[in-house]
């Protein structure tokens, strides 16, 4: 008994000691781990988090990096809470063991405070514990699998970007009336592939779709899609649902024109990064569909200023993924802001818990209970393939936040605090 008691107050105190040395830690550099992928499936998602990130912060902090010779040197003066800030970048390559090594390795030795990331949905659901088991916030971005802020709910993780949810309310009315009601889905087989097929199924069915059969699963590193593809082709469905992310996206689409998917039934995808929709086949101009975020489509002056920096800064325009690094950044700075550098979950959690705050998409808010925030999302129609500006899209409609509210699936003392939130919220509208 003595033995478990001194062991017990050791440990409480080893807690302790951690703590005060983080609260302790003001003044001191505030180091940010970017886990990213820049090497594998998602390699373009993890630069364009990276890109919006780095901005989101100068923007937050007032610091216009046309300013410097480089955004290095402007990120060079950056302070949050009166802390210089140190961004610690990591490519995991899509893989989670080398995400969690990465992760517990700059938290253990280079004193990372915080985590963000990342493009894989597998990946933010392997640091959701390495989060948790250091007592570290993690800012998923942009993995969307609804699991993140669900049924993998922990309080030291936070999700500023959409999931997938979001995605299929946004799109429930329109499938409605111009679809047929007998769909399939073909989806990737892993957290974000897996999940999101879950989510589709739940909003899609409550919306009067019916699945014909159960989802077709594929790898992520699939190349060819034959198999696959023929599957879809002899499920008799009105409409094929692909739920697909990354480089392999321009293969599988190629191959659905070749085999003639389209002439049988509709294809129902969301809009990809512009580098991968200037790859579609023309066939796709007239489709109709969601968008998580392109930036001909906001029209606000924080989204202005992404655009203008981001094409000064990297020769480029921000993309699809852009605007969730770069909304991330903010809230992160707000909440480390508030508490004046303090980053421990005792001191952030009840900071980002409710923030609202204006971001390239217009207002952001971040539900207590699970942590997922609410956003705005895009109905386009394709107008073209060619554009030299890559404005290839119609706006059809602007989905309001709280138009588009997912379920909550963090457990019910979780939610209930969604519920109160969300009433308050109506009751001073």
């Amino acid at each position: 008994m003595l033995r478990k008691f001194a062991l017990l107050s050791l440990v409480a105190v080893l807690v302790l000691a951690f703590g005060v040395s983080m609260v302790a830690a003001q003044g001191e550099p505030l180091k940010i781990g970017l886990m990213t992928d820049q090497s594998g499936a998602l390699t373009i998602y993890g630069y364009e988090l990276e890109f919006g990130f780095k901005l989101g912060l100068l923007y937050s902090a007032g610091i216009d990096p046309t300013e410097f010779e480089s955004i290095d040197a402007a990120l060079a003066t950056l302070t949050i809470g009166d802390r210089p800030v140190e961004i610690l970048v990591r490519d995991n390559g899509g893989d989670p063991d080398t995400a969690t090594s990465q992760a517990r390795e700059l938290i253990e030795q280079e004193g990372v405070e915080i985590l963000v990331g990342a493009p894989s949905s597998g990946v933010t659901v392997a640091l959701q514990q390495v989060a948790l088991d250091y007592d570290v916030v993690l800012f998923a971005a942009p993995g969307a699998s609804p699991a993140i802020t669900g049924a993998n709910f922990n309080i030291n993780t936070f999700r500023v970007c959409r999931n997938t949810y979001q995605d299929f309310l946004s799109f429930v009315p329109y499938a409605q009336e111009n679809l047929g009601t007998n769909f399939v889905i073909f989806a990737a087989d892993y957290e974000f592939g897996r999940a999101s097929a879950g989510a589709a199924q739940a909003v899609l069915g409550a919306g009067g779709i019916n699945f014909v059969q159960e989802p077709i699963f594929a790898p992520l590193e699939t190349t060819d899609f034959t198999t696959y593809i023929q599957q879809i082709l002899d499920s008799g469905a009105d409409a094929v649902l692909p739920i697909w992310a990354g480089d392999t996206s321009v293969t599988l689409f190629q191959q659905l024109d070749e085999l003639g998917v389209k002439d049988q039934m509709a294809v129902v995808a969301a809009f990809n990064s512009n580098d991968i929709v200037a790859l579609s086949d023309p066939s796709n101009i007239g489709n109709v569909s969601w968008i998580v975020y392109q930036y001909a489509l906001p029209q606000n002056e924080i989204n202005d200023w992404l655009v203008e920096k981001h094409q000064a800064v990297y020769s480029d325009v921000p993309d699809l993924f852009t605007e969730c690094g770069f909304a991330t950044a903010q809230a992160l700075s707000s909440a480390v802001s508030s508490t004046s550098g303090d980053t421990l979950p005792a001191s952030l959690i009840p900071a980002l818990e409710g923030l609202q705050f204006d971001g390239p998409k217009g207002t952001y808010i971040i539900r207590p209970g699970d942590h997922q925030a609410l956003v705005p999302m895009y109905i386009v129609q394709l107008a073209n393939l060619d554009d030299p500006d890559q404005k290839f899209y119609t706006l059809l409609q602007e989905v309001p936040a709280l138009d588009i509210i997912p379920p909550c699936e963090a457990g019910e003392e979780r939610c209930a605090l969604n519920e109160e939130f969300l009433a308050s919220l109506e009751a001073s509208s």
